[in-house]
């Protein structure tokens, strides 16, 4: 049961009621206060105050401020009157009920209704928000543009003027090459000049010595008398010339050769080939695939990952005997003999491994030189 609160003091204007609660010794925060244009209630658990106003009241400018132990109310009149009382006091139960429901409906509604503003005003404060923001982004698009613009237009400008600084000076160069040119043919017509002169006064002194022995007996040729007395240098004469290559396996030319790294290759070569030869008469019962050292290395691996390293090791051993100059497969061995703990052969396959990488750098430096 509550505990009603039935000490208060009211005074009245024409427009204003002035309501005093007091509340000594409990606390009171807004949200215990609860009021229509018609209701007042002021709840704080077990204390109860309730009061059906005379008449409508303005709870919107209404206010009430807490203080001192006393809850002081301005409640503003809709219509200006003076009141007979304070509260309704001719209500029955059913009405006050009424009054008490239809004053929750109106703050349920008031509360659905600024509800709905402020998420209207929210959702425009969003709107202007994103428009300004679009605006500032706009602008600041806008103003990248018109530096790029600038840029390209200086770029551009600059272009343009080393290309023409580029013309000038390709013109400058041709003028100055074909006055150099022109220059040269005038030299050289100079030259020639110079020696016609020098061939022609010679020729005319002895024309005119050998004409007189000879005048009267046939014409005189200027061109032959000049062809007999220059002396032509005999023509070279022929020969063959024999050429001998020396006989090569490689490509190469021997001069850019290592004789001695080509013939223990070709050692090799031949020993592998004896070797693989010598094993064919154990290798005919074995398939196709069985026979190519590449589907061996993938068995063993698998043999590896299950944990088969006995079938791996044996695997692997096929494959070199196919082929001994894969590193993978001494590599791939000697980890399956880490795992039996064979520690020896581990370290000669890694050995081995160590020794063909090395053989193939010098192959790929010598290839490189």
């Amino acid at each position: 049961m509550p505990v009603w609160l039935r000490e208060h003091c009211w005074r009245q204007t024409a427009s204003a009621v002035y309501l005093s609660l007091p509340v000594r010794g409990l606390r009171v925060t807004p949200a215990n206060i609860f009021c229509t244009d018609q209701y007042l209630k002021v709840s704080i658990p077990p204390f109860l105050f309730e009061a059906i106003l005379y008449a409508p009241i303005d709870d919107t400018n209404s206010t009430a401020k807490i203080g001192n132990g006393v809850i002081f109310f301005t409640l503003y009149k809709k219509e200006a009157a003076m009141w007979d009382s304070l509260t309704l006091g001719n209500a029955d139960k059913e009405k006050l009920q009424y009054l008490r429901e239809n004053a929750v409906l109106k703050a349920h509604e008031k509360a659905k209704e600024e509800t709905e503003a402020k998420k209207v005003t929210k959702q425009e404060h969003k709107k202007y928000a994103l428009e300004a923001t679009m605006k500032l982004e706009e602008a600041e698009r806008k103003r990248i543009e018109d530096l790029k613009e600038k840029e390209r237009q200086k770029v551009t400008e600059e272009l343009e003027l080393w290309k023409k600084q580029q013309e000038d000076a390709e013109k400058q160069k041709r003028v100055q090459k074909e006055g150099e040119l022109h220059e040269e043919v005038e030299q050289l017509k100079e030259k020639k000049k110079e020696k016609m002169n020098k061939t022609r006064i010679p020729n005319e002194g002895t024309s005119k010595t050998r004409l007189k022995p000879t005048k009267g007996h046939g014409s005189y040729s200027m061109f032959s008398e000049n062809l007999k007395e220059e002396q032509l240098p005999a023509p070279r004469s022929a020969a063959t010339i024999k050429i001998t290559f020396t006989s090569r396996v490689f490509p190469t030319a021997l001069r850019e050769s290592c004789v001695a790294e080509e013939e223990e290759w070709l050692r090799k070569q031949a020993e592998a080939r004896r070797t693989l030869s010598a094993d064919l008469s154990e290798l005919e019962d074995l398939k196709e695939e069985e026979k190519n050292p590449d589907w061996l290395k993938e068995k063993g691996n698998k043999m590896f990952a299950t944990g088969n390293y006995l079938a791996a090791v044996n695997a692997y051993n096929l494959a070199v005997r196919l082929n001994n100059k894969l590193p993978l497969l001494y590599l791939n061995r000697a980890a399956c003999h880490l795992k039996l703990r064979n520690l020896h052969k581990a370290i000669e396959d890694s050995s081995k491994v160590s020794r063909i990488m090395k053989q193939l750098s010098r192959l790929i430096l010598k290839i490189k030189l």
